[in-house]
């Protein structure tokens, strides 16, 4: 028994550091995460695709209420921006410009896009169940049921 006591690491010894795996490499991201700012949300643009400018994209982005990120606000995209990019003082990297928007404009937007979805569905229903018939409905309620045999 004392044999077992002397093979045992001491409790010092046996720490999460040493039982941690080492870190491995990982691949950049494509687009690096901006600082958030309280309030805001922050999305990449589509200026142009395949060196082909994209201006209904942009301008129909601009009216919706999404603006572009000043350099100065993200001061760590400095070195990362197109040097031949359009949006001078701005951060745009292989065609997409950072943007950022109020978060209640977001709310608003996804909560018009909830409404429309939902009259969509209720006017396809509406007009499935106006085809329906009672002699050959549609749709069928289907319940299965499990009943247990008495035993002998």
């Amino acid at each position: 028994m004392a044999d077992k006591d002397t093979n045992r690491l001491t409790r010092e010894l046996e720490t999460r550091t040493t039982l941690e795996r080492p870190k491995q490499w990982a691949p950049a991201e494509l687009l690096p995460e901006p600082d958030k700012q309280a309030g805001f949300t922050y999305r990449w643009i589509r200026t142009s695709t395949l060196n082909t400018a994209d201006p209904r994209n942009i301008s129909a982005k601009l009216r919706e209420g999404w603006e572009p990120v000043k350099i100065s606000e993200q001061p760590k995209f400095q070195l990362l921006i197109d040097p031949g990019s359009r949006f001078k003082d701005n951060i745009e990297i292989g065609g997409l410009l950072l943007c950022k928007t109020p978060s209640e404009f977001v709310e608003q937007r996804n909560e018009y896009y909830q409404r429309q979805t939902e009259a969509q569905t209720v006017a396809v229903d509406n007009h499935l169940m106006r085809e329906n018939d009672p002699r050959m409905p549609l749709f069928q309620e289907r319940k299965s049921s499990i009943s247990f045999g008495k035993g002998k």
